[in-house]
C-alpha cells in the first residue's frame, strides 16, 4: 500500500521553518503496515496544491496532508481539497460550536474569518482537533488511472470504486500528533485490515566508513531482503535501519533479531547504541556499568563533549566536570600542561593531548579523562598543521595515550566530529574495563 505525505506552507519551501511533519508521519504510517512513497512539500499557492494532490490521488492510496488549515487568506487546503472533489465546501455546524466554545474559554470574541474553519467539503467526515482551532479532514475522491507502470491495483475502503482517501492535519505538530493518536490511527486499523505489521529498529555505528561498513554485511543491505537494512550517514554516525514486515509482531520481531545479532557479530564494537541513542549515552551506561569517573579537557570542541555529555540524564553521578583550555597560555597556566612541552611539541600535538587529559584527571580526582586538541579551521595554525588535525588524548591510573584522526568539513563539522571521535575512545576504553572486570 502505498501512501503520500504533502506537507504545505511557504515557510517550509523557502527554508524559514523545518518540516518535522512528514517524518513524524512517516514513522507513524511504517508502524500501520503503510509505506511512504513520497514526501512533497508545498507553497501556498492554489494551483501547485491542486496539481500535486491530482498527482497525489492518482499515485497513491492515502495521501495525508499538513498545513492550510488555518483561518487565514493563505490557508488555502479545504478549498482545494474541496475542488479537487468537485464539490462545494459547506459549514459544519458541530465544529463552528467547538470553535465559538474555545475562543469563549479564552474569555475572547471569535474573529469572523474563524468561521472559515469550520467549513469542510460537502461529503467529508471531521476530524476533531481537541488542542486547536483547526479540525482535520477525511475525504474519499475517485482515483484516476495512473500512467505509472509500476502501479498496483488500489484498495477502495469497500466503496464501489476505486477510491484515494485524502487525510489533511494541522500544521502544528502537537495539534496533528494528537489528532493522529486519537482519530486518524485508529480509523486507519479498524478499514485497512492489511493483514501486515512492520516494524523498524535502528542501530547506530562509529569509526568506519558508509561503504567499508556495508562490505562487512555482505548482502545484508540488498534490495529486496525481508528485513530491509538500509544505511545512512549523519555527521560521522552511520545507521543501519532495519524494517520487518510479517504476518504478525512475534514474527517481525523475530526477523530483526536474527538480523541484528548477524550485524552485532559481524561489527562488534562499531556499534554503540540503538533506537535515538548518541555516543554519550553509551558512555555513561558504561561508566554507571564500571562505576568509574570522568573529566574533560577541551581544546578545539570548545566545550561540546562536556555538553553532549550532560544532556543524559543522571550523570552527574559519574561526570565530574571539565575545562575549555582555548589558548595556548590557559593550557599552561590553568590546567598545568607544562610549557616545555608546548614549546617542543606546540598545542597541537599528541603529547600535549596525553598531557592536557592527564592534568583534567588529576584536577577533577576523575577515574578517567579525555582531552581534545586540534585545527578546526578555516586556516592551519601557526605551526601549518592543516584544517581537520585533530590529537585526543586519553589519561586513567599512571597510564596515558593519544591518537590522531582527520576529520574533512566546515570548522563546525570538524567539532562536532572531534567530540564525537573523542566520547568514542571513551566508551572503548571503558568496554576494555568491563570485559576485564567480567
Amino acid at each position: 500500500m502505498r501512501a503520500e505525505i504533502v506537507a504545505i506552507g511557504t515557510e517550509l519551501t523557502n527554508g524559514q521553518k523545518l518540516d518535522t511533519n512528514s517524518a513524524w508521519l512517516s514513522r507513524r504510517l511504517l508502524e500501520l503496515g503503510v509505506t511512504p512513497y513520497w514526501h512533497t512539500t508545498l507553497p501556498d499557492d492554489m494551483e501547485t496544491i491542486l496539481a500535486a494532490l491530482d498527482l497525489a490521488r492518482q499515485r497513491a492510496d492515502l495521501v495525508v496532508i499538513t498545513g492550510g488549515l488555518g483561518p487565514t487568506f493563505d490557508d488555502l487546503t479545504r478549498e482545494a481539497l474541496a475542488r479537487l472533489a468537485g464539490v462545494e465546501l459547506v459549514l459544519h455546524e458541530p465544529s463552528l460550536r467547538h470553535l465559538e466554545e474555545m475562543f469563549a474559554r479564552r474569555g475572547r470574541p471569535m474573529p469572523e474569518r474563524n468561521r472559515v474553519q469550520a467549513m469542510l467539503p460537502r461529503g467529508a467526515e471531521v476530524l476533531p482537533n481537541p488542542l486547536g482551532t483547526a479540525p482535520g479532514i477525511w475525504l474519499t475522491v475517485p482515483r484516476h488511472p495512473c500512467a505509472c507502470p509500476t502501479e498496483q491495483k488500489p484498495w477502495n475502503l469497500s466503496l464501489a470504486k476505486p477510491r484515494t482517501l485524502l487525510i489533511a492535519l494541522p500544521g502544528v505538530p502537537s495539534e496533528l500528533q494528537a489528532m493522529w493518536q486519537t482519530e486518524v490511527a485508529p480509523r486507519l486499523q479498524q478499514q485497512l485490515q492489511l493483514g501486515l505489521v512492520i516494524r523498524e529498529r535502528t542501530l547506530h555505528c562509529f569509526g568506519l566508513g558508509e561503504s567499508a561498513l556495508e562490505e562487512k554485511l555482505g548482502e545484508l543491505t540488498r534490495r529486496g531482503r525481508n528485513p530491509e537494512v538500509g544505511i545512512t550517514a549523519s555527521d560521522a554516525t552511520i545507521s543501519l535501519r532495519l524494517v520487518a514486515r510479517a504476518p504478525c509482531e512475534a514474527e517481525a520481531l523475530a526477523l530483526l533479531d536474527a538480523d541484528e545479532a548477524f550485524i552485532r557479530q559481524q561489527l562488534g564494537d562499531l556499534v554503540f547504541g540503538t533506537g535515538e541513542e548518541e555516543l554519550q549515552h553509551a558512555v555513561a551506561r558504561l561508566l554507571e556499568q564500571t562505576g568509574l569517573t570522568l573529566a574533560t579537557a577541551e581544546s578545539v570542541t570548545g566545550g561540546l563533549i562536556a555538553s553532549r555529555l550532560t544532556q543524559v540524564p543522571g550523570v552527574s553521578r559519574f561526570y565530574r566536570g571539565g575545562l575549555v583550555a582555548y589558548q595556548t597560555a590557559i593550557k599552561a597556566n590553568v590546567l598545568g600542561v607544562p610549557m616545555a612541552l608546548l614549546e617542543q611539541y606546540g598545542a597541537v600535538s599528541a603529547p600535549v593531548a596525553e598531557a592536557m587529559a592527564a592534568r583534567a584527571r588529576q584536577l577533577f580526582q576523575a577515574d578517567l579523562a579525555v582531552a581534545t586538541t586540534g585545527v578546526a579551521g578555516p586556516d592551519s595554525d601557526e605551526r601549518g598543521h592543516p584544517v581537520g588535525l585533530v590529537y585526543i588524548g586519553l589519561a586513567w591510573s599512571d597510564a596515558a595515550r593519544s591518537c590522531e584522526v582527520r576529520w574533512l568539513g566546515t570548522r563546525l563539522e570538524i567539532q562536532s566530529r572531534a567530540a564525537k571521535s573523542a566520547l568514542n575512545e571513551v566508551r572503548l576504553h571503558l568496554l576494555q574495563v568491563a570485559r576485564a572486570t567480567n
